[in-house]
Protein backbone atom coordinates (compact mmCIF):
# COMPACT_ATOMS: atom_id res chain seq x y z
CA UNK A 1 0.00 0.00 0.00
CA UNK A 2 1.21 3.51 -0.83
CA UNK A 3 2.59 5.47 2.11
CA UNK A 4 3.68 9.09 2.46
CA UNK A 5 6.64 10.66 4.18
CA UNK A 6 5.92 13.32 6.78
CA UNK A 7 7.09 15.96 4.25
CA UNK A 8 4.71 14.66 1.59
CA UNK A 9 1.80 14.57 4.03
CA UNK A 10 2.40 18.19 5.09
CA UNK A 11 2.94 19.45 1.53
CA UNK A 12 -0.07 17.65 0.04
CA UNK A 13 -2.33 18.78 2.89
CA UNK A 14 -1.20 22.39 2.47
CA UNK A 15 -1.46 22.25 -1.32
CA UNK A 16 -4.98 20.83 -1.28
CA UNK A 17 -6.22 23.26 1.39
CA UNK A 18 -4.84 26.25 -0.55
CA UNK A 19 -6.41 25.20 -3.84
CA UNK A 20 -9.78 23.90 -2.68
CA UNK A 21 -12.14 24.63 0.17
CA UNK A 22 -14.08 21.40 -0.36
CA UNK A 23 -13.73 18.87 2.46
CA UNK A 24 -13.72 16.03 -0.09
CA UNK A 25 -10.82 17.50 -2.11
CA UNK A 26 -7.59 15.63 -2.61
CA UNK A 27 -4.57 15.10 -4.80
CA UNK A 28 -5.33 13.08 -7.92
CA UNK A 29 -2.43 10.98 -9.21
CA UNK A 30 -2.73 9.89 -12.82
CA UNK A 31 -0.53 8.61 -15.61
CA UNK A 32 0.25 10.70 -18.65
CA UNK A 33 2.02 9.80 -21.87
CA UNK A 34 5.61 10.99 -22.18
CA UNK A 35 5.74 11.00 -25.96
CA UNK A 36 8.74 8.69 -25.76
CA UNK A 37 9.16 6.18 -28.59
CA UNK A 38 8.63 3.29 -26.17
CA UNK A 39 5.20 4.66 -25.22
CA UNK A 40 6.27 5.15 -21.62
CA UNK A 41 4.18 7.03 -19.12
CA UNK A 42 4.89 9.18 -16.12
CA UNK A 43 2.80 10.19 -13.15
CA UNK A 44 1.22 13.61 -12.80
CA UNK A 45 -0.73 15.22 -9.96
CA UNK A 46 -3.54 17.74 -9.75
CA UNK A 47 -5.67 19.02 -6.87
CA UNK A 48 -9.29 18.10 -7.50
CA UNK A 49 -12.49 18.62 -5.48
CA UNK A 50 -13.43 14.94 -5.74
CA UNK A 51 -12.14 11.66 -7.19
CA UNK A 52 -13.00 10.53 -10.70
CA UNK A 53 -15.40 7.55 -10.84
CA UNK A 54 -12.63 4.96 -11.36
CA UNK A 55 -10.12 6.47 -8.93
CA UNK A 56 -9.20 4.79 -5.69
CA UNK A 57 -9.54 6.88 -2.54
CA UNK A 58 -6.63 6.65 -0.12
CA UNK A 59 -6.65 8.63 3.10
CA UNK A 60 -3.42 8.82 5.07
CA UNK A 61 -3.29 11.00 8.20
CA UNK A 62 -6.19 13.07 6.90
CA UNK A 63 -4.53 13.55 3.50
CA UNK A 64 -6.72 12.39 0.62
CA UNK A 65 -5.15 10.89 -2.51
CA UNK A 66 -7.05 9.79 -5.61
CA UNK A 67 -4.80 7.49 -7.65
CA UNK A 68 -6.24 6.28 -10.93
CA UNK A 69 -6.04 2.51 -11.49
CA UNK A 70 -2.73 2.55 -13.41
CA UNK A 71 -1.13 4.91 -10.89
CA UNK A 72 -2.45 2.88 -7.95
CA UNK A 73 -0.87 -0.28 -9.36
CA UNK A 74 2.46 1.48 -9.94
CA UNK A 75 2.46 2.99 -6.43
CA UNK A 76 1.15 0.01 -4.48
CA UNK A 77 4.43 -0.77 -2.71
CA UNK A 78 5.98 2.72 -2.81
CA UNK A 79 6.54 5.76 -0.61
CA UNK A 80 5.61 9.21 -1.90
CA UNK A 81 8.00 11.95 -0.82
CA UNK A 82 7.79 15.67 -1.57
CA UNK A 83 9.87 18.77 -1.23
CA UNK A 84 9.77 22.49 -1.95
CA UNK A 85 12.73 24.28 -3.52
CA UNK A 86 13.90 27.85 -2.85
CA UNK A 87 11.62 29.17 -5.61
CA UNK A 88 8.58 27.47 -4.05
CA UNK A 89 8.26 24.74 -6.67
CA UNK A 90 6.95 21.43 -5.35
CA UNK A 91 8.50 18.18 -6.51
CA UNK A 92 7.44 14.63 -5.77
CA UNK A 93 9.58 11.51 -5.65
CA UNK A 94 8.50 7.89 -5.59
CA UNK A 95 10.70 5.75 -3.35
CA UNK A 96 10.82 2.05 -2.61
CA UNK A 97 9.44 0.95 0.74
CA UNK A 98 12.00 -0.50 3.12
CA UNK A 99 11.07 -3.65 4.95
Amino acid sequence: MLTLTDNATAIVTTLVSRQSDTAEAGLRIHSTATGAPDGGARLAVVVTPHPEPDDQVVEISGTRLFPEDAAAAALDDKVLDAGVDDAGAISFAVLSQTV
